[in-house]
């Protein structure tokens, strides 16, 4: 048994005013339907572990939540920055952090998805190492 207090990466969760549309942005964006329904909540299960992305009606965000993006920046690993970008820019979603080479292979990006969210972009050559060794 892992001793570590924290994991691994479960769920995280991103709000919209307008359920329906982001469901189906999301939808256009990976490719698949969401697993996973209830009024107000939709999940989508993706990449290698199988970690879930659910959407929330915002209506149901904690009282004094902040207006606009903010907070922690969940990057996933994509096997290529430039083209994702590219990609969730033509999609609507607006750029939050440019393209940045950081050394050793890690690049990374970061856009504004066009219900508010921040979904971060990364080549992270450390994420191929554990799942090479998995």
């Amino acid at each position: 048994m892992n001793n570590t207090l924290l994991r691994g990466f479960a769920t995280i969760s991103f709000w919209a005013a307008d359920l329906e549309t982001a469901k189906n942005w999301y939808t256009e964006l990976l490719g698949i339907a969401p697993y996973f329904e209830r009024p107000g909540y939709a999940e989508f299960r993706l990449g290698d572990y199988q970690h879930e992305l659910g959407l929330i009606d915002s209506r149901y965000a904690p009282k004094g939540s902040m207006e606009g993006p903010g907070g922690a920046v969940m990057y996933w690993h994509v096997e290529d920055v430039a083209a994702t970008l590219d990609k969730l820019l033509s999609m609507g979603a607006k750029e939050y952090q440019e393209r940045i080479n950081r050394g050793s292979g890690f690049v990374t990006a970061s856009v504004v998805d066009p219900y508010g969210n921040i979904l971060g972009i990364m080549n992270n050559p450390h994420y191929l190492e554990i799942l090479g060794s998995a």
